[in-house]
């Protein structure tokens, strides 16, 4: 199974936190992170990723629910 993570480029300050947890998945780019795919494994390192976002631009979702960042 797989979620989908989306980074919003408008609100990542390319802090590198996400690519520092998990750099198979994410990338920091020139501007901002980026997901290295529109589909990644159901993985608790991938709500981390998101959840230690400082800007909380990532979203990671399950069809239509969002599972990250958590509460």
């Amino acid at each position: 199974m797989t979620w989908k993570a989306e980074i919003d480029g408008g609100r990542c300050m390319a802090s590198g936190m996400c690519a520092g947890i998990a750099p198979d998945l994410f990338a920091l780019g020139a501007e901002h992170a980026e997901p290295l795919s529109d589909e990644v494994p159901e993985e608790e390192r991938v709500l981390d990723a998101a959840d230690s976002c400082p800007a909380q631009a990532i979203t990671v979702r399950d069809g239509a629910t969002t599972v990250g960042p958590r509460p």
